[in-house]
């Protein structure tokens, strides 16, 4: 199993059930990958609790964030950014341990912002999950997004092969019946929740023939809270994901009949199956999409930590930040696409209390100006005086300039 899976797992649990039983959809890596990146500015109780988010050393988790974002999956592009109002000078070191891969730049406008979700989403996400106000001092964000067809597509069935107690049945008219070859199904026994039905659909891989996507549904009985059937699904999803079937039950363990999971018959066939007992499962699912909006500044998701860190190398003791993801997906007949863009960011705090001097500098006698030219340290030109003057004549502001912004600008 991936070493990864407990952290994320731990951190996947939180964040869906602070969402509840609420139709949504999250990406629990696209946060975590954050809070990764920030982990090498964290000392001391930011340090702790940063790694009580992340579910692993603050050190460990950093450098699995490089492997990710150094060798991006082939149908999960990924990226991630740094946007600064200034380069701060106190940031450099930590700026240094961020990916190569990660962009960095000053703080855009918001239709750039927009503009580069768009972008890294392959269109999935239309908006950057955050504003830019004349306070923000940084904006860190990653984008996650997928867009993949079935190796098999599924078949079509009406809606009543749900069940006579499913409140979906009457409400659409069809959905979708696993194929004849190419999807598993089973029934798993669970600790969390029971006894769930599973789903599992490959995506077409990608072309190297190796890397692949495996979208696993997993159905618990009705009364089984929401947080307990996605903690059984990350499981298991980690066992299907290695050509396994966790916890798969023998339907011949199983009563006959129906429960709103499942029904189960008998009936006489012709099988070379050990003992003649054959196996048989399907599914019928629905089609369906989701777009939310998770709020990630309250404590315990771990963005409370990473400001803390950043704030202290900055001289600002508690920074205000807020921290957001907006994600999407669909399931359909014939794919499924998601995305997710995550974004954290850190305004100007009040500093302690201390006293200032204010000065208002007064031109009000002949001066001085000299215009110089800039360009890089190196160039020929960087550094020249071009132009010089002693200014001993003032002049009024012309009437044309009154105007704001001046009409001739």
């Amino acid at each position: 199993m991936n070493p990864l899976h407990g952290p994320l797992a731990h951190y996947a649990e939180r964040l869906h059930r602070a969402a509840g039983d609420a139709h949504h959809v999250a990406s629990p890596l696209g946060a975590w990958l954050l809070l990764a990146l920030t982990g090498p500015a964290a000392t001391d109780d930011a340090r702790t609790r940063l790694e009580e988010s992340l579910g692993t050393d603050v050190d460990d988790a950093a450098e699995a964030a490089h492997a990710l974002l150094a060798a991006p999956h082939p149908l999960v592009a990924a990226a991630t950014a740094l946007w600064e109002r200034t380069p701060f000078a106190e940031l450099a070191g930590w700026r240094a341990t961020l990916p190569e891969r990660t962009q960095t730049g000053p703080l855009p406008d918001q239709a750039t912002l927009d503009a580069w979700a768009r972008e890294h989403t392959d269109g999935l996400i239309d908006r950057f999950p955050l504003g830019v106000t004349p306070d923000t001092l940084l904006i860190l964000a990653s984008a996650l997004a997928t867009k993949v067809s079935w190796a098999e597509p599924f078949q079509v069935a009406p809606a009543e092969q749900l069940g006579p107690g499913s409140p979906w049945a009457g409400r659409i008219d069809r959905v979708l019946r696993t194929p004849w070859h190419g999807h598993q199904c089973w029934i798993a026994e669970t600790a969390r929740a029971g006894d769930v039905a599973v789903h599992a659909a490959p995506a077409r891989p990608a072309a190297d023939g190796q890397a692949g996507i495996l979208v696993v549904s997993v159905a618990a009985a009705p009364d089984v809270p929401a947080a307990d059937v996605l903690a059984a699904a990350e499981k298991i999803a980690a066992g299907a994901a290695n050509g396994r079937e966790p916890g798969r039950r023998s339907l011949y363990d199983l009563p006959l009949g129906d429960t709103p999971l499942w029904t189960l018959r008998e009936e006489t066939v012709r099988t070379f199956a050990p003992a003649g007992r054959e196996e048989q499962v399907s599914a019928v699912l629905p089609c369906w999409s989701a777009e939310s909006r998770h709020d990630l500044t309250p404590a315990g998701f771990g963005f409370d930590a990473a400001a803390r860190a950043l704030g202290r190398l900055l001289g600002l003791a508690e920074p205000p930040y807020e921290a957001v993801q907006s994600a999407v997906a669909r399931y359909g007949r014939y794919g499924f696409e998601a995305a997710a863009v995550t974004a954290f960011a850190m305004a100007t705090g009040l500093p302690p209390e201390g006293v200032a001097r204010v000065a208002e500098l007064r031109f009000g006698h002949p001066y001085a100006v000299v215009a110089v030219a800039t360009d890089r340290a190196d160039g020929p030109w960087h550094g020249l005086p071009v132009y010089s003057a002693w200014v001993a004549e003032p002049a009024e502001l012309p009437e044309a300039e009154l105007a704001d912004p001046p009409r001739q600008w």
